[in-house]
This record gives structure tokens, sequence and C-alpha cells, in this order.
């Protein structure tokens, strides 16, 4: 199943299959679930901002005693704002740098933006597992009854091509509307920070899908965005009935106890730290809402 390339290195690229939101390199199984794994190694989430969260809570539900490093990038905060090339060219180099410092023995891009434009090049700067995050559209097709579905995510990545690829591999035979909102991303790192919020911003997120041709058919939304997530609540009470969400978190957490299946883990949880590339009021202010997570420390990169 994993023919080597590159030499000494062995990768392949494995979707879960009752997600289809996870985009993984490993290396062969003697080398990632057998191979000689200090206990302390720490799985290494990173994101540009808290909503790789989402994907740390299931993970941590799984492998409980697993240490953590959880990086986000707050300097470049939002990555849905930005360009393609300046994203792949600031995730590896970054990854790169927290690989160095903490020495992971698994990262993971908890960041479908991050995924879906950096991930080929974190694979080539990097000699470890990565665990990417696709869209959830795999799931979203197979729920929908009226065969329309919508992907809700930041403009980064509802407009790369691989959404289309995966729109047509898995849902040939829907209709997929899609939709970006940076003001979403702003409302789940406003709530993780305790500030009051406005409940229209996830009313006009989903207006953005319902009021596409099709949008009153629409039955599930891929939450697109591992942000997302963190406001499904938000989402909820604003969505017309029948409507319902998917996302990629459990998937993704299986992943990664499938590729450290074998290793080492400590007895007890040690602290979690969480790395910021900025630290700001903003940043401090989401000292409880980390410390729930398990992430007791911040540390500047």
């Amino acid at each position: 199943m994993i023919s080597p390339i590159e030499g000494k290195r062995d990768h392949s690229v494995t979707n879960d299959a009752s997600n289809g939101c996870v985009d993984t390199l490993a290396r062969s199984r003697d080398m990632v679930g057998i191979m000689t794994v200090a206990s302390s190694a720490p799985i290494l989430f990173f994101d540009s901002g808290v909503g790789g969260l989402s994907i740390l809570g299931p993970a941590r539900a799984l492998i409980p005693t697993a240490p953590v490093i959880y990086a986000a990038d707050s300097a470049g905060f939002p990555y849905g704002t930005k360009s393609e090339a300046e994203i792949a060219a600031r995730v590896p180099a970054l990854l790169g740098r927290l690989v160095e410092r903490y020495r992971p023995r698994l990262a993971v891009i908890a960041c479908n933006t991050a995924s879906t434009i950096a991930l080929q090049h974190v694979r080539a700067a990097l000699d470890i597992p990565v665990v990417g995050t696709v869209p959830a559209i795999k799931p979203a097709a197979l729920a929908s009854k009226t065969r329309v579905f919508g992907v809700l995510g930041t403009a980064a990545t509802v407009r790369q091509p691989y959404v289309d690829r995966l729109a047509a591999e898995h849902g040939a035979d829907c209709i997929m509307l899609r939709h970006g909102s940076a003001a979403l991303v702003e409302l789940a790192e406003a709530k993780l920070r305790g500030e009051p919020l406005d409940p229209a911003i996830a009313r006009i997120a989903l207006a953005g899908l319902t009021e596409q041709p099709g949008g009153d058919r629409m039955d599930v939304v891929a939450l697109a965005c591992t942000h997302f997530p963190l406001v499904e609540a938000e989402l909820a009470a604003a969505a017309p009935p029948p409507l319902t969400f998917v996302h990629g978190g459990d998937g993704i957490a299986r992943r990664i106890a499938f590729l450290t299946q074998g290793q080492r883990w400590p007895d007890a949880p040690p602290p979690g730290i969480a790395v910021f590339t900025r630290i700001d009021d903003k940043v401090r202010a989401l000292a409880p809402a980390l410390a729930r997570y398990g992430l007791d420390r911040i540390e500047l990169l």
C-alpha cells in the first residue's frame, strides 16, 4: 500500500474512509507505528488562530495523556484573506521552526486553508508524519437527502481547485454551494476570548449559502474551517430547519491515533504549551479557554 519515494523516505496519502476530511503523510508502519519514540515527544497542532482547538479536543479524548504543543500564527492571522503564495511560503517556514524547537512525533495542520494550499510544501520540508485537514465534502454529500449541500469556509479555502476535485469525486450527483466568511472566523476567536457575540454574524454567513440558487433545498453544510465547529451552536441557532452541519474533527483524531499506534505515552498528561507568533492582549485573553484544552503555558515563537 505504501511505496518508497525520495530514497530513504516512505510517503503515503491516506483519506479517512468514513469522514473524507483527513489528508495525511505517513512513513511506513514500521517507521511510524513501531519506531522508538520518546514518551515525552509531543503532537504538534498548527493553525493561524484557535480554530485547531476543534481538532485538539477530539484528539485529546482519544489519547488523553498525549503531550501537546498547540501553535497559532497570531502574527499572520487570519489566513483566509491571504494569497496562496503568501500561505505557501509562510506555513512551511513556521512549521520547520516549530519542529526544530519542540521535536514532535507528528504534526497536524489543523487548518483547512493551510492544508489545501501548503500541505505539499510542508511535506517536502518535514521528515515527520503530517496530518492535514480538508473540507468534509464526502460526509456532506453522503448525508444530503436533497442532494444540495453547502461548503462554509474561508474565502481562500472555498476557491481552491481541491474543493472542486473533492466535489467531483464524492458529490458528482449533488449541487455544491460555497461561501467564504472571514467574520465567522473572528466570531470564533471572540467566543474563546469570552467576548459578547453578535448573532447576526452567523445569520449573514449562512445567508451566503441559502440565498444562492438552490440554497432553499440545502440540508447539510460542511464546516470547512476549523474555527467554525467552535461556533456550531451559534450557526445552529441561525439555521433554518432541517439544516445540519458536518466537520472532520473526529476523523482526524482517529487518524492521529492510528499513526501513533504502538508508541509510548506518559502515564499522565503533561502541561500543554500554546505557542504564538505574536503575544498581545487578544492572545492573553485566550488563556482561560486554552486551559480548558489542557494548554497551561503560553510561549512566543
